[in-house]
């Protein structure tokens, strides 16, 4: 071993200086190995390599000093630094000395001791003449170029506005003591490593050190590339002269480099956080941007912040299409938005939607719409090179999720349904013989579908697939499950719909409730649902699911679970009104009803259903199936349905405003519902006969039948309808002159609509519209403007012609 003593110190730097001479000898490269060992003991000792200045040129001795003083610290005291350095020296040893006790030759001039010898010298017994010295500057090493390694981006980057703000307030908000870590995720084809070199491009006066890239093949098929693979590229391109052999030595020398460095690093495509671990940058100077089709959970106890990329805004997606499309699309704006909501506002999809409009110029944008809404869909039908590009990248996706995960989704792809709650799911993640699975491991398997972003959580306890996930899915479920699973599947999907509607029922309408018509025992459990509020938005989220059991219902044969489900959903109907999904599901229930020989069912389509017809305008069809109900109900002797039947024929007569004949059957259901000592009848028809005065102009009248209706349907607890009441008795009071009372009455029922048991929007557009005529009436103009914007805004989505008449009103001065 060389001796470490103070006077070994003048041998350590001579032999440095000596190897310093030519930077690309042995000697050199073999030296940089002994710092780069040192670094791992102490990384601050990577600031003395290598001795050049900035311009090249070497160092003063001093340099080369500072160097070999830090280096024999280090050596004795850490044993892999001191067995690094005596291995150098000792192949390394600078200028040749004598051995100790040997006698100079006559003729030689001795060099003893530690003396140290600087720039070009001479060893000679005897020297005549001039002696000149022209030994040129030694060359300096060539330097590498500041790493510039991002991808190209597209000349067309549309919108991320939102996002690019997002990213801007993250690094902003960087801790000052942290490296930060920032991920990008999000379904294949989404944009994410588009997006996340766009932003470091723009950001890129931010890392004057440079800006590395590695796809670390997480969406390819030869899988993940390994952190040692990308560790040696780095390291090299940032000049290192060898690279360690192990993971852990690399991940090392990789931190020490960088530390310090404003340094950009954009890993794409991971695959787990463990694979992007080893890489991270370990300064809090630099920025490392992960892309990745998982959510990469694992990396927030890194410090890593995860922003999940959604589709592109409706109107830059349909710009996108017009990049190929060109003039079509703006031709025909309607089609156009269909083809983007067809590929789900993905931009790789409407890229390749755009592209085929590029191929075939003549092919409109109407036939391109059909063509991906119908035979193979988006998922298979746009493709590159003949290869469809998003059916693979979900294939791979699909292909690296558990047993578990796998099997949930083929059966969820079977379902026709967009939402999904977690409470279903335990049960849908059975063995495939139907007996249910656990909580624990159905959570588990949602939730690799939730981090792999082919499944998305839109609430507590509820989630749904991406638009194009859902055929990749399903098609997956049709190939892959026997007929015995895709069955069982579909039949504990309707089964949950109508426990879950029961449910709800029970909650918004109990005395809609058909007796003797309960559900059989075993019935898949319903979702929890606490009170009326969250009753009510379980059905709006679960409509186009529940609408999916009805049809599947119809075409399976399971007629009774067909119109049952329908009458269950009332509710939604009522608060909700749907119309066109009202109408649908009451066909089906009722021809359903009539097969299974159910008169009950049959007499609940009828009446139910004609309240559809009615509220879409179609009054001479509400009327037919009326007066069907109440034939069927007369001839069972239902006084109760006869009523009702009445009752309708009644408003069909209100709105087409005759009015004498609307009186005469709302009167005769007010009898048959007194009958019978049905109190919630006979106030729901006190209140159609202050309706129908009203609309004589018999305030009076309308506000003592009202007044009537509110109080016994207030005594009932029938909160719902008491509001409605409440609201109409508002509007008859302003208009019969009391503008207080009936603005305090309308504001009470607004209040009530807009949150609580008696939620409905479609009510509280009726309360803004009747406070915007009761301000119109005071004078107050821009009040009474304020209120039916409020109103038409509702009434857009609920119904277009209500949102078109206040349209006109608020255009007249």
């Amino acid at each position: 071993m060389r001796d470490f003593s103070p006077d070994g110190l003048e041998t350590l730097l001579s032999a440095m200086v000596a190897c310093g001479a030519d930077p690309e000898s042995r000697a050199w490269r073999d030296l940089a190995r002994v710092v780069y060992t040192a670094a791992r003991a102490d990384p601050s000792v990577t600031r003395l390599w290598p001795p050049y200045t900035a311009q090249g040129q070497p160092t003063e001795v001093a340099s080369w000093r500072e160097l070999a003083q830090e280096i024999r610290a280090l050596a004795s005291r850490d044993t892999a630094t001191q067995q690094a350095l005596t291995e150098w020296l000792h192949h390394h040893h600078g200028p040749a000395r004598t051995s100790p006790g040997s006698a100079p030759s006559a003729t030689a001039n001795v060099i003893s001791g530690d003396s140290v010898l600087h720039g070009p010298s001479v060893q000679a017994r005897d020297i005549h003449g001039g002696i000149h010295f022209h030994s040129p500057s030694p060359a300096p090493p060539p330097r590498l170029p500041v790493p510039r390694q991002l991808p190209p981006v597209t000349a067309r980057f549309l919108d991320r506005e939102a996002d690019r703000r997002t990213f801007d307030t993250l690094r902003a908000r960087r801790p000052a003591h942290a490296p930060q870590i920032l991920v990008v995720s999000g379904l294949a084809g989404i944009g994410k490593t588009t997006f996340a070199a766009h932003w470091l491009y723009e950001h890129a006066a931010g890392f004057p050190d440079g800006q590395l890239y590695a796809d670390l093949g997480g969406g390819t098929a030869d899988g993940p590339l390994s952190p040692a693979v990308v560790l040696e590229a780095f390291l090299v391109a940032l000049g290192a002269s060898s690279v360690p052999a192990g993971i852990a030595q690399r991940s090392a020398l990789w931190r020490s480099l960088t530390a310090g460095l404003r340094l950009a690093v954009l890993l794409d495509s991971a695959f787990t956080a463990a694979q992007v671990r080893p890489l991270l940058l370990g300064t809090p100077t630099g920025l490392t941007m992960v892309t990745s089709r998982n959510n990469l959970t694992g990396l927030r106890a890194d410090g890593a912040a995860v922003h999940r990329l959604e589709g592109l805004p409706a109107g830059a997606a349909v710009e996108l299409l017009a990049v190929g499309g060109g003039t079509r699309v703006a031709r025909e704006p309607a089609a156009a938005r269909e083809v983007v909501r067809l590929c789900g506002r993905l931009p790789l999809a409407v890229a390749l939607a755009s592209a085929q409009l590029a191929l075939r110029p003549h092919h409109s944008v109407s036939a391109l719409a059909d063509s991906l809404s119908g035979g193979r869909g988006v998922v298979d039908a746009l493709r590159v090179d003949g290869e469809a590009v998003m059916h693979t990248a979900l294939d791979m996706s699909y292909d690296v999720l558990p047993h578990e995960s796998r099997a949930l989704y083929r059966r969820m792809g079977l379902l026709p349904a967009d939402r999904f709650d977690l409470s279903f799911l335990t049960g849908l993640a059975d063995d495939g013989e139907g007996s249910p699975g656990t909580g624990q491991s159905a959570d588990i398997a949602v939730n690799a579908l939730v981090e792999a972003n082919l499944l998305e959580e839109t609430g507590p306890g509820t989630c749904r697939f991406h638009d194009l996930v859902q055929p990749h899915a399903r098609r997956l479920g049709k190939e892959l499950e026997d007929l015995g699973g895709r069955e069982r599947a579909l039949r504990r999907f309707v089964d949950w719909c109508l426990s879950t509607a029961a449910s709800a029922e029970g909650i918004l309408t109990p005395s809609h409730r058909l007796p003797g018509h309960g559900l059989p025992a075993g019935t898949v459990p319903p979702t929890p649902l606490d009170g009326p509020e969250e009753a009510l938005t379980w059905l709006d989220t679960h409509r186009n699911g529940l609408m999916g059991a009805v049809r599947h219902s119809d075409r399976a044969g399971w007629d009774f679970s067909c119109w049952r489900l329908t009458d269950l959903m009332w509710p939604l109907f009522l608060r909700l009104r749907p119309s066109g999904m009202w109408i649908e599901a009451h066909q089906l229930g009722l021809e359903a009803a009539r097969r299974s020989g159910s008169r009950e069912g049959e007499g609940r389509m009828l009446t139910s259903g004609a309240i559809g017809l009615r509220n879409a305008g179609r009054y001479l069809e509400a009327a037919d199936w009326y007066r069907q109900a109440l034939e069927t109900a007369t001839a069972d002797r239902d006084v109760r349905q006869q009523a009702q039947a009445v009752s309708g024929l009644g408003h069909v007569s209100l709105l087409a405003h005759r009015l004498d004949e609307a009186r005469d059957h709302f009167e005769h259901a007010l009898r048959l519902r007194e009958s019978i000592g049905y109190r919630r009848g006979a106030a729901l028809s006190r209140r159609r006969l202050g309706e129908t005065a009203l609309a004589d102009g018999d305030l009076t009248t309308a506000t003592e039948q009202l007044r009537r209706a509110h109080a016994e349907l207030d005594a009932l607890g029938e909160t719902y309808e008491a509001t409605r009441v409440l609201a109409l008795l508002g509007h008859v009071l302003d208009r019969d002159g009391d503008r207080d009372g009936g603005v305090r009455r309308l504001w009470e029922a607004l209040a009530r609509f807009q949150a609580g048991d008696a939620r409905s929007e479609h009510w509280e557009a009726r309360c803004l519209e009747w406070l915007g005529q009761a301000a119109e009436s005071r004078g107050d103009h821009a009040e009474s403007v304020r209120y039916y914007e409020a109103a038409r805004d509702l009434f857009r989505r609920l119904s277009p012609e209500d949102a078109q008449r206040l349209d006109d009103r608020l255009r007249q001065p």
